[in-house]
């Protein structure tokens, strides 16, 4: 006698998933999304990256409406992001004076949005390719990719940011990004549910790819090398201002004093940092005091780079623009510095007002759209030049998006990343941000300079690994070395192409397969 698939599905461990009410297993799935946050920084269970997908692929192979796997994949998505990005609370409520049911309100919202993404994975999963781990995978890294662009991106908990001290996964990163390692861990974790069915042909699939990673890792080859013998001195300054007390105009003079003060033992060093905003003001504004730093960095050969808005001036036409354009900059001053660095991915709401006019219908948002919002570099931008060497920048919440900081690292020696981490208070937010530079710069090959105004602040070596790291909530100096490197990873020279590639071939013979007439 022989079985058909249902049959032998009826009889898998799987079976059991399709006998539960819709309501279990939307609860089911909203606490599988929920428990990925203990997969990141600062928690670091990288075993739940495999757990958690491998919740949702259950759930959803046993045959079921298109409606029913959407909700399923509504409440995975919900969940991963009330949860995952709960450390938006602390913006929304402590520093945007947001009552606290609002802003748990808005917190959902946001869930329900982004949820949608993993919603759509599922119905697309159910109903128009095949059921099975490559397809899984492919659609995992489709909807990861969609969020670094689509609607201006939100590019946060991605899988493979679970693995970027799990080197012998994360070994792939220099080779394709981390939707590469999304990829081959989200096929791992369906496969290992395949191999529970009694049909393991998919795990065999995932070692040959792990043998490789594993490989990679053992060879360790290097996708870089060192420029010159030396390395660098670095001092990254961490001034600790508070958030509520940061833009306020009374405070701006003890601001500059905090800085100049934890910097006047640092000058002499090759590299002097300081964080986003650090100068809360215009460079219009603060000339005496950028121009006496300036002389203190070239009377001790020191390289001096800051975090500053920046307004264009020389932009402003006053018949079209109500007011001159204006950056968050990072300008590189001093001796053998030269460069002004301004930055391309805004903050929605933050840095910017999205739907300008469009929000007076909501309440207390009218006249929002005469907020003054910061202006977007643009992408050419060249690197600043620091002491005979190119160092590309990203600040705060760009560095999130892999392709632009890949783009920015491209020509350079040496990576510096801005923040000012302090809008997430003591949540994870801060470490998760750390986390996803460690894997910018396994991406690119390149080291890393982080100064941040509350923490994290680190050196970050070319293997994504921290070489230092301030504590967090103190004013401190960081100091140690940096070294600058040359070279391209096969990410720099490819992007995401081949790894975008792949899963589109993968979508398609899946959904051929599908469609293709079973044989009797």
């Amino acid at each position: 006698m022989r079985l058909s698939t249902t049959d032998l599905q009826q009889r898998s461990p799987t079976s059991a998933a399709r006998r539960l009410p819709l309501g279990l297993s939307i609860v089911i799935a909203w606490l599988a999304g929920a428990i990925f946050l203990f997969a990141l920084a600062p928690y670091g269970f990288w075993p739940l990256a495999l757990v958690s997908p491998a919740i949702l692929y259950v759930l959803l192979m046993p045959e079921m409406s298109g409606k029913r796997a959407f909700f399923i994949g509504e409440a995975y998505g919900t969940g991963l992001w009330c949860v995952g990005a709960f450390w938006l609370y602390t913006s929304i409520h402590d520093y945007g004076n947001t009552p606290a049911w609002l802003a748990l309100i808005m917190i959902a919202i946001m869930g329900l949005g982004m949820g949608l993404f993993h919603g759509f994975l599922a119905l697309i999963f159910n109903r128009v390719v095949g059921r099975q781990p490559f397809s899984f995978a492919a659609l995992w890294v489709l909807q990861e990719w969609l969020k670094t662009w689509l609607f201006t991106g939100f590019p946060w908990l991605f899988v493979g940011y679970a693995f970027t001290e799990q080197y012998w996964l994360s070994s792939l990163a220099p080779v394709g990004g981390v939707f590469t390692v999304t990829f081959v861990a989200i096929l791992l974790a369906a496969s290992l549910v395949e191999l529970m069915r009694r049909r393991g042909g998919y795990l065999a699939a995932s070692a040959v790819i792990l043998v490789l990673s594993v490989s990679l890792w053992l060879i360790n080859p290097q996708w870089t090398k060192p420029k010159g013998t030396s390395d660098l001195s670095v001092s990254l300054i961490q001034g600790n201002i508070p958030q509520d007390l940061k833009w306020l105009t009374e405070y701006q003079v003890e601001t500059l004093e905090i800085y100049a003060k934890l910097t006047r033992s640092e000058w002499g060093r090759d590299i002097v940092l300081w964080p986003e905003s650090s100068i809360p003001m215009f460079q219009t504004d603060a000339v005496g005091f950028i121009n006496e730093m300036v002389k203190m960095a070239n009377e001790t050969d020191t390289t001096w780079v800051t975090g500053i808005p920046y307004k264009d001036e020389a932009a402003f036409n006053p018949t079209n623009d109500k007011y001159p354009p204006f950056y968050n900059s990072v300008v590189a001053l001093g001796s053998q510095a030269d460069g002004l660095y301004k930055k391309q991915r805004l903050v929605p709401f933050g840095e910017y007002i999205p739907f300008e006019g469009v929000l007076d219908i909501l309440p207390n948002l009218a006249g929002s759209q005469e907020i003054m919002s910061y202006s977007r570099g643009r992408a050419d931008q060249l690197p600043l030049q620091v002491r005979g060497h190119n160092l590309g920048a990203a600040v705060c919440y760009e560095v999130a998006y892999p392709d632009t900081t890949r783009k920015n690292a491209i020509g350079t020696d040496f990576l510096l990343t801005i923040s000012n981490d302090a809008w997430f208070g003591t949540s994870a937010g801060p470490l998760q941000h750390l986390q996803m530079v460690q894997m910018r710069s396994l991406e690119n090959g390149r080291w890393f300079m982080r100064a941040t105004n509350t923490g994290v602040t680190a050196i970050i070596d070319h293997k994504g690994r921290i070489v230092a790291r301030a504590p967090q909530f103190e004013r401190t100096v960081l100091r140690g070395h940096i070294q600058a490197r040359v070279g391209n990873t096969p990410f720099m020279r490819f992007g995401h192409y081949p790894i975008l590639i792949i899963i589109a071939l993968l979508l398609l013979l899946s959904y051929l397969g599908k469609r293709k007439p079973a044989r009797t």
